[in-house]
């Protein structure tokens, strides 16, 4: 009985693995075989931040025409004319309907709501021998690792077991990024991010806190068990944003811009305890069972290569439209343990046993300016797009629209404020197929934003 026990407790464990990046972006699980696996329950794809941006589905490569730029496509910076100070604050409400199949009584909605700084920068633009330049300074928090699960197992039969799990996991991570951008002619300018991700300057870090009670028979006496397992991890590494833009091509109304956010390896540090007790009913305490582990490891993360390309027209004065299509190598998503053991973050599985192919994000957009009245302008965003989420096998899918709109004078200050809304169904199959999981997930999220300028 107690081996029995033993293996649903691994598999429990497994089951809070769950985090992050949509779903996931690192959320390891360990049982007896120290497996991991990391996971973002919000996007893990690598986007850029602002209001304006969000509303128009994030179809923003080619747009990129304020301080959020060093986010989505630094060459876009050339745009700015005088000194810029920006804030973003981002919220999100996500539900996910949960399906175990294999215990249903798991089964059922867990919601998480956060609220966040997501962006801040000042950019300052200049001349220099004949060359117009921007430089800029800027914090953006990109993944969010927020996750509360609670659920129960049910075990039925002369040898019955009933276990309550109450996961939590909380943090994220954010970069500080020190942004250059160079006109080369009339019509191109090339820029450049360098992307701090160091927990001492920004809080890098994040927790994983799974409490599981259960009670049971194994036929003839009746027990108790608790357990408790504690997870922490800080991450650090560095890594560039490079940006093009050509505006006007051909004499067009068109742009394009390009962007590649470079792989780079992440130090990370993981301090791990675990405590279990059993105690029989009917039996004296020299019967109980008590075991725990703590260790500290250093191991290393690989983050993968992003690149993307954009396209902007402006059919007019007051109405222009956006498409970017992105891609992220996540089959070079890899972590090393302290032992030199390579395994895929998404699947848990080695390298040489994982099937991760990449993601490609596809993002729509629109923009109007028409409506005018005592000096300021009210445009209006809207926005649709495709952002799957890497998973064993092939990617789950994840769609999503956005709206939005603001005021602004053109001169001292732009206001934006976005609603996005960005949902998948049966995904996360991959995860558990043992239990035959999969979810529903349903993600809302608003942005703010607030630039002002300094002449």
């Amino acid at each position: 009985m107690r081996k029995y026990r033993l293996n649903h407790k691994c598999m429990l464990l497994t089951a809070g693995i769950f985090f992050m990046f949509s779903h996931v972006l690192l959320n390891p699980a360990f049982c007896e075989n120290n497996m991991q696996r990391i996971e973002i329950p919000s996007s893990p794809n690598p986007v850029g931040s602002g209001a304006r941006a969000l509303g128009m589905g994030g179809a923003f490569i080619a747009i990129a025409d304020d301080a959020t730029a060093a986010s989505w496509n630094p060459g876009g910076l050339i745009w700015l004319d005088q000194l810029e100070i920006s804030v973003v604050g981002a919220a999100f409400h996500r539900i996910e309907d949960n399906s175990f199949r294999i215990y249903p009584d798991a089964d059922g909605n867990q919601t998480v709501s956060q609220f966040n700084l997501n962006y801040l920068s000042a950019a300052f633009p200049f001349s220099f021998k004949d060359f117009n330049m921007v430089v800029s300074l800027n914090y953006q928090h990109l993944y969010d690792f927020t996750r509360k699960w609670d659920f129960s197992l049910k075990e039925s039969g002369e040898e019955w077991y009933h276990q309550d799990v109450d996961y939590r996991s909380e943090g994220g991570l954010s970069a500080i990024g020190f942004a250059y951008c160079v006109q080369i002619n009339k019509r191109i300018s090339l820029g450049l991010t360098f992307n701090i991700w160091d927990d001492g300057i920004s809080k890098n870090e994040w927790e994983q806190n799974t409490y599981q009670w259960g009670q049971g028979t194994d036929g003839k006496d009746k027990f108790v068990e608790e357990i408790r397992t504690f997870d922490k991890y800080t991450f650090s590494g560095y890594n560039f944003n490079f940006g093009l833009l050509w505006k006007r091509v051909n004499d067009s109304n068109l742009t394009i811009g390009a962007v590649i956010k470079t792989p780079f390896e992440a130090d990370m540090e993981h301090e791990h305890s675990f405590h279990d007790i059993s105690q029989y009913y009917e039996l004296p305490s020299m019967f109980d069972q008590v075991s725990s582990d703590s260790f500290n490891e250093n191991a290393t993360l690989d983050m993968p290569l992003s690149y993307g390309i954009g396209f902007s027209y402006r059919f007019s004065d007051h109405f222009t439209a956006s498409l970017d299509i992105y891609r992220t190598e996540w089959g070079d998503f890899v972590l090393t343990d302290s032992n030199g053991r390579e395994t895929s973050p998404v699947s848990g599985k080695v390298i040489t046993e994982s099937d991760i192919d990449p993601t490609h994000q596809v993002r729509i957009g629109g923009e109007y300016l028409g409506f005018e009245a005592s000096g300021y302008v009210f445009p209006v965003c809207f926005g649709a797009f495709y952002d799957p989420a890497p998973a064993e096998g092939s990617p789950d899918d994840f769609f999503g629209i956005s709206i939005g709109s603001g005021i602004t004078d053109g001169k001292r200050f732009t206001f934006d404020v976005a609603y996005q809304y960005r949902f998948g169904n049966d995904v996360g199959g991959s995860i558990l197929k043992d239990w035959k999981f999969s979810q529903d997930v349903s993600e809302h999220t608003v942005y703010s934003s607030f630039i002002m300028y300094f002449k």
